[in-house]
């Protein structure tokens, strides 16, 4: 895989499933288990309204499928319901299948890795595998990258947002770097820092096993703990203003105007970015044009890079810089125009919605870099939490053993709701700052997830698969 091929979702061919009518059962186990194949869904005679693609209802037990056609009557004799689901799903295919003499046939897509190797094992019960043309208007299904618990845990932090679309760049591991940089700054502190570093290698152990739902973060844990470390070192912060670390950069408490202004100039940073991300979306979505002319694209960027050099003008006295950042945000804003225009009705309403749109970009600009002075602000309130606890402990610690018993409950206690407290709201406003201020002009619209049938097989005879169980192993 080269190196641009990360930085795009898994590529997909549309893929027709060709068999002999008596080898489609044996076809479809056979997909089932390779579980690389989205398959369309026709709603055939036996389409059933409410069956999953993925698996069973909640609460169900996970369905299975034999590799030979069992005796159902056997099966449900026998309680395995798992087997009797994994039928059922597999009797909905049959129906989706479309037959011409003693051929059937299924359409779907399948990653383009994949087509050979399912190519191989479908050529071994006399079918084929036969790569085709996409439907015209219709794109393929988005399946991102999940190379390891890394990437997924990177994945995944897309994947709560939404599904991107097919054409768009995976983001993933550039989400996770941002996500864990805007965490840091609002919990700088190199003491919580490192228990979030405990944690994650808590949760990469399976320890406490009552969290191993939660194993699947560990990287992202690790990444923001990593971050608050480094914050942590430029505020001189270890579990508060200790003065055990020197200040390496700012102290938040004594210096708030240089730390706000600096969030601010971290989020003009990352939109400029978003931009250049929505630009090249908007490129691959719909050409030089689609790019051009949007307000996520070249013509917000223009808007944006302007109004920049406007206010870095003004507040270096440099007229020449704000002349040319006014220019560019008005070449920005007439490209923007033009674009928004094209897509209304038209005439005088048109113009009206366009001006309202226009305004509309330009305010959520300014609003949304504004944003990010929360980097700041919870950054400082962090700090003064921090400073409070310390400074309780320290007006304790003086007053005997009984004192120095109360300060270092203070400080263990205190600590402990700091952390927890602040822990949250950064997690929280790191993933706003990331949704709502940096993906929205990333993305336009939603693309559909990829969603293979699959089903573990069971490969011995029904009669000697352990009827008794409740599950049956699936095949490597």
């Amino acid at each position: 895989m080269s190196w641009s091929e990360s930085f795009s979702p898994v590529a997909m061919q549309r893929v027709a499933i060709v068999v002999p009518q008596v080898a489609e059962r044996d076809a479809l186990v056979c997909l089932a288990d390779a579980g690389c194949v989205d398959l369309d869904r026709t709603g055939g005679p036996g389409h059933r309204v409410g069956t999953s693609r993925q698996g069973p209802r909640a609460g169900t037990v996970p369905p299975a499928l034999a590799a030979t056609a069992p005796d159902l009557r056997a099966l449900e004799e026998a309680g395995r319901t798992d087997l009797m689901a994994g039928e059922e799903q597999l009797a909905v295919r049959l129906d989706d299948a479309v037959r011409r003499g003693s051929v059937a046939a299924l359409a779907g897509w399948c990653p383009r890795e994949e087509v050979a190797p399912l190519s191989t094992r479908l050529a071994r019960l006399g079918g084929a595998l036969v790569p085709t043309a996409a439907p015209r208007g219709v794109d393929p299904p988005t399946a991102l990258r999940r190379t390891g618990p890394v990437h997924s845990a990177c994945t995944s932090l897309v994947t709560t947002y939404g599904t991107p679309p097919y054409a768009d760049l995976d983001p993933s591991w550039a989400a996770a770097a941002l996500y864990a940089v805007m965490f840091g700054m609002m919990f700088g502190d190199v003491g919580h820092g490192a228990l979030l570093l405990l944690g994650a290698l808590f949760l990469a152990v399976r320890r406490p096993r009552r969290l191993a739902a939660w194993q699947g973060a560990w990287p992202l844990l690790a990444a923001t703990g990593a971050l608050s470390i480094v914050a942590g070192l430029a505020y001189g912060e270890f579990f508060g203003p200790t003065g055990v670390l020197p200040v390496l950069w700012l102290e938040p408490l004594h210096r708030p105007g240089q730390l706000l202004l600096s969030a601010v100039a971290v989020g003009a940073v990352l939109l400029f970015l978003a931009y250049v991300a929505g630009a090249v979306n908007r490129w691959r979505e719909r050409g030089f044009s689609g790019a051009l002319y949007s307000l996520s694209g070249i013509a917000g960027g223009a808007i944006f890079v302007g109004l920049m050099g406007v206010a870095a003008g003004a507040a270096g006295h440099l007229a020449w810089l704000a002349a040319a950042g006014a220019a560019v945000a008005a070449a920005g804003a007439v490209l923007a125009a033009a674009g928004l225009y094209a897509g209304t009705a038209r005439g005088v309403s048109g113009l009206v919605q366009t001006g309202v749109q226009l305004f509309d970009g330009v305010v959520r600009i300014l609003s949304n870099l504004i944003s990010f002075a929360r980097l700041a602000a919870f950054g400082l309130t962090h700090a003064a939490l921090g400073q409070v606890v310390w400074a309780g402990t320290t007006g304790l610690a003086g007053h005997g053993p009984a004192g120095v018993a109360g300060a270092v409950a203070l400080f263990v206690v205190g600590n402990a709701l700091v952390f927890a407290l602040e822990a949250l709201v950064a997690g929280v406003q790191a993933l706003r700052l990331e949704y709502f201020e940096l993906f929205s002009r990333v993305f336009e619209g939603q693309g559909r997830p990829f969603r293979p049938w699959h089903l573990p097989v069971c490969r011995s005879e029904v009669a000697s698969c352990s009827l008794g169980s409740s599950r049956c192993p699936s095949s490597s």
